[in-house]
């Protein structure tokens, strides 16, 4: 082993300069990894639309993350090799045969503190800054070893289809749908995003993935109207009803014929008497189907998104909802999915302004059985199951295999349910509590 002033001569002098300067571009490619693949896309996409340049290269070299990974990986291999190939040659020098297994924990240390650990944490905390400052050096470097990343990439599906793994180059790890919901979830648990906003978003996003025969008003609650009725009859019921808009059938309530307006009934029927000081007996010679709407039916599996474009489409609220055999099955309106994303919407005319859920004194909810699943859980944070029923009752029903009999208790997915009242086969009100 040499001794003295020979051990730091020039020579050494540079491999240690040529080691430090590989573990600073260490750093820089385990920091610029960190940054591209945790820098939101929607954040870049905000700072591109202010005229960030290098935001906009970010968002172009992410579009294809295999690649990206596999060129900044291949870079950072190379050089933490390097590196430590160089640092045993020099330690060995130094040290003779123990130079080896010196060079390995120093050489350790140092990448884990100063190329991972380090760099990480500065690209984890500014995530969208680093990665447009990165974007640029970081392009040359995905341009350089595109060619050897292509080949690596090719031979790794290739292992993998051995295996019976197929990839999908245009899959994504995480739908947008799925990161905007986890990140409410996770937003709502730490106290930062308020219930009543998650759940407002949440409703919104679900609006594609729900039907409209789940939110629909069933037709044993829809308030129709008789064609062939008495004209003050009819005035009479509509005065009476909390709705504007009704039915009108002629025969049976399955052949509807229309959907009247409490606005035209009235001017119709003003028309008729002849203003103020009018006849009412010319009312007899009314006719409703003279005034009704034309019927706005729609098939129980669309999805309330489209339903709702349709609705603004047509500029209507009002449609009738049919199955695939045409008979009628319930109505829905604009508000009722609209409710669907800001919760319960109630005015002066609804009746009493009831509420669907009320607590009992010992600790039960009360619950009607009408009440949708997906009400009750947004308005307790639970997570009963939807997917066979949609309504409380008919969650009950399915679970119990049976039309239970009042009084009669059930406990399934970790709460316990108690049949309060039933009229006919409805199941109208429900105890329920957490087991």
């Amino acid at each position: 082993m040499e001794t003295g002033p020979a051990l730091f001569d020039t020579a050494f002098w540079i491999s240690t300069g040529i080691i430090l300067f590989l573990l600073v571009l260490s750093g820089f490619f385990s920091g610029s990894e960190t940054a591209l693949t945790a820098a939101s896309r929607g954040k870049l996409r905000a700072q591109a639309d202010k005229g960030s340049s290098g935001a906009i290269r970010a968002l172009k070299i992410t579009e294809d993350n295999e690649r990206l990974i596999g060129s900044v990986l291949l870079g950072n291999n190379l050089v933490n090799i390097l590196a430590a190939s160089m640092a045993t040659a020099l330690f060995t020098r130094l040290f003779g045969e123990s130079g080896v297994a010196l060079a390995t924990l120093v050489m350790t240390l140092l990448v884990l503190v100063f190329s991972e650990v380090l760099p990480k944490t500065y690209a984890i905390t500014n995530a969208e800054t680093a990665a447009a400052l990165v974007s640029r050096p970081i392009s040359l470097v995905v341009f350089m070893f595109s060619p050897v990343v292509t080949a690596v990439r090719y031979f790794v599906r290739g292992v993998l289809r051995l295996f019976g793994v197929q990839i999908d180059p245009d899959s994504n790890i995480l739908a947008v749908r799925e990161e905007i919901a986890g990140a409410l979830q996770l937003g709502h648990s730490e106290g930062v995003v308020e219930k009543e906003d998650r759940d407002r978003i949440l409703g919104a996003l679900d609006l594609r993935e729900r039907a409209v025969e789940e939110v629909m008003l069933h037709r044993s609650g829809i308030e129709m109207i008789d064609a062939a009725s008495d004209p003050t009859d009819i005035m009479e019921k509509c005065l009476q009803s909390n709705h504007t808009r009704l039915p009108v059938f002629r025969d049976d309530p399955e052949n509807i014929i229309g959907v009247i307006h409490a606005k035209d009934l009235l001017r119709a029927m003003y028309k008729l008497i002849g203003g103020p000081n009018g006849n009412a007996a010319a009312l007899k010679g009314f006719n409703v189907a003279d005034v009704v709407m034309k019927p706005y039916f729609v098939p129980e599996t669309s999805t309330l998104d489209e339903q709702m474009r349709q609705f603004l489409r047509r500029r209507t609220h009002f449609a009738l909802v049919v199955d695939e055999y045409g008979s009628l099955q319930g109505l829905i309106t604009l508000e009722d999915i609209l409710e669907e994303i800001v919760g319960e919407i109630t005015d002066e005319f609804d009746p009493d302004a009831d509420h669907p859920l009320k607590q009992s004194e010992d600790g039960h909810l009360m619950v009607e059985g009408a009440m949708t699943i997906r009400d009750l859980n947004r308005a307790t944070d639970w997570s009963l199951p939807d997917d066979e029923a949609n309504t409380i009752a008919g969650l009950v029903i399915h679970e119990a295999q049976m039309i239970p009999t009042v009084g009669q208790v059930f406990s399934f997915h970790g709460f316990r349910f108690e049949v309060i009242e039933r009229d006919g086969n409805r199941i109208t009100q429900l105890k329920i509590r957490p087991l």
